[in-house]
């Protein structure tokens, strides 16, 4: 009777047990899915400007915050309701999308103005940083999407390096804000801002299809 009651009460036991590993994983599967659907709409690689021999590669959609802060953009982005995705191609040519679902929609406008006037700053801020460099910045304007995304472009040089460009698309929808940061080697003259145009009205209408 021992042994019989011992053996009904360790089957008991671990059907416990496994009920218990069985709930656990359905919790963490609807937590990840969870989190999953409540990440923005993102850019597919095909929608930044094409590169002329490279296809661009896409990372996953991340929570957080990218590992490097988009060039311009250091310590202004809250790591709280952020998602990140970053592209890359063959060459130099890079991107990194970053989103932010901010409280309420006047809290995502707020945020917006403190990106556009950081990059529109960027080249003075640089400049001070870098004695002998050379900088310049360019204001392309609003787009007619949403509630109008700003598009800028930076560029940096110091004495003997490759000088770099940036392209900037940052809007917003509701209280969901998004930036877009594209950069290569190379000037303003060589920035592709038609595309990119196109490239930051897309990162806008897909943040809440």
């Amino acid at each position: 009777m021992f042994r019989r009651s011992g053996t009904t009460t360790a089957t008991a036991l671990t059907t416990t047990l496994v009920a218990a590993a069985a709930a656990l994983v359905l919790t963490a599967s609807t937590s990840t899915s969870a989190a999953a659907a409540a990440a923005p709409g993102f850019l597919a690689g095909t929608d930044l400007p094409p590169h002329p021999t490279s296809p661009w590669y896409a990372g996953a959609v991340t929570a957080g915050l990218p590992e490097s802060a988009p060039f311009c953009l250091e310590g202004v982005l809250p790591a709280a309701g952020s998602w990140h995705r970053v592209f890359g191609t063959e060459y130099d040519t890079g991107a990194v999308q970053v989103s932010v679902r901010s409280s309420s929609p006047s809290a995502a406008a707020r945020l917006a103005g403190v990106l556009e006037r950081k990059v529109a700053a960027c080249a003075a801020d640089w400049l001070r940083a870098t004695p002998g460099g050379t900088a310049s910045w360019q204001d392309y304007g609003t787009l007619p999407v949403e509630e109008g995304p700003h598009v800028y472009g930076v560029h940096t040089s110091v004495p003997e390096s490759e000088p770099g460009v940036h392209l900037y698309g940052i809007g917003r929808d509701g209280s969901t804000v998004t930036v877009v940061q594209w950069g290569e080697m190379g000037d303003l003259s060589h920035a592709p801002v038609t595309a990119f145009k196109k490239t930051t009205t897309k990162a806008v209408n897909k943040l809440n299809p």
